[in-house]
């Protein structure tokens, strides 16, 4: 019998290469995800602190020009804050898109793969049938040689 050829072996291989491609952009996007949480919890820690000063600075003395220049600088943080959060829903909604292809391209080599194990099956199946005709073969020629076939 024929060793096994799986016939689509070729297009196995690309979407192969494209998952591995679409696992690989998933991951970055996944790392862009984190690191804008991060810049985001840290530029939500700053902000608290600024509030944290400007309040305290509402109980003791007020300095009207400490006050604005503080205020300035919350409202800058506040503005980086509100960049930071579109960000992360940017990085979000990459991290989804690249997600939803990467399982797209996972499901097309699970595909080929069930494909490729159905096709051994039936070429082991054959083999085996193969097989067990040649043994019928052989065993009906050797029963055909001990006796004879008619008798006088």
């Amino acid at each position: 019998m024929k060793r096994f050829r799986f016939p689509l072996r070729s297009v196995a291989v690309l979407r192969g290469h494209f998952e591995l491609k679409a696992r690989e952009a998933f991951a970055a996007s996944v790392h862009a995800y984190v690191l804008a949480e991060e810049r985001l919890a840290t530029v939500r820690t700053h902000v608290a602190e600024l509030e944290e000063i400007l309040f305290q600075g509402r109980r003791d003395r007020f300095g009207a020009a400490e006050a604005a220049a503080f205020f300035r600088a919350y409202r800058t943080e506040r503005a980086t804050e509100l960049e930071a959060e579109r960000a992360v829903i940017a990085a979000r909604a990459e991290m989804a898109d690249r997600r939803a292809a990467y399982l797209e391209a996972h499901r097309k080599v699970r595909v080929l793969d069930r494909l490729e194990e159905k096709a051994r099956t039936l070429h082991r199946r054959a083999a085996e049938r193969a097989e067990q005709a040649e043994l019928d073969e052989m065993a009906a020629f050797r029963s055909a040689r001990r006796s004879p076939v008619f008798s006088l």
